[in-house]
């Protein structure tokens, strides 16, 4: 069974950077496409960004484009999200997704992905 961990949460100060790791553990095999998503308190989950398998596709929400990017390293199952310019309302947990069954929905919908991880808690301090 695939787990999901991500690391690389905490306290930043507004206008700082975070490096997120998602890593998975008990993948026999393939690299599925992964995404992260971000819920605050209150508020719905909300797509960040998503990579395919093998690199070649990458999306951004709005709202992170031109201060993000997104990579993977599949030798070690291990996807990283990086966001730059942070700002207090970005204060969430954020989670990271696989899509273990393929599908055509689209890579910012939730649904897409199959298993989820705990999410690690990103605060952003004014």
């Amino acid at each position: 069974q695939v787990q999901l961990v991500e690391l690389g949460g905490g306290l930043v100060p507004a206008g700082g950077s975070l490096r997120l790791s998602c890593e998975a553990s008990g993948r026999t095999f393939s690299d599925p496409d992964i995404g992260w998503f971000r819920q605050a308190p209150g508020k719905e989950r909300a797509f960040v960004s998503a990579i395919s398998w093998s690199g070649g596709s990458i999306y951004y929400a709005d709202f992170v484009r031109g201060r993000s990017t997104i990579s993977r390293d599949n030798a070690k199952n291990t996807v990283f999200l990086q966001i730059d310019n942070l700002k207090p309302g970005e204060t969430a947990v954020y989670c990271c997704a696989e899509v273990d069954k393929e599908n055509n929905l689209p890579a910012s919908s939730p649904v897409r992905y199959d298993t989820w991880g705990q999410g690690t808690q990103v605060t952003v301090s004014s």
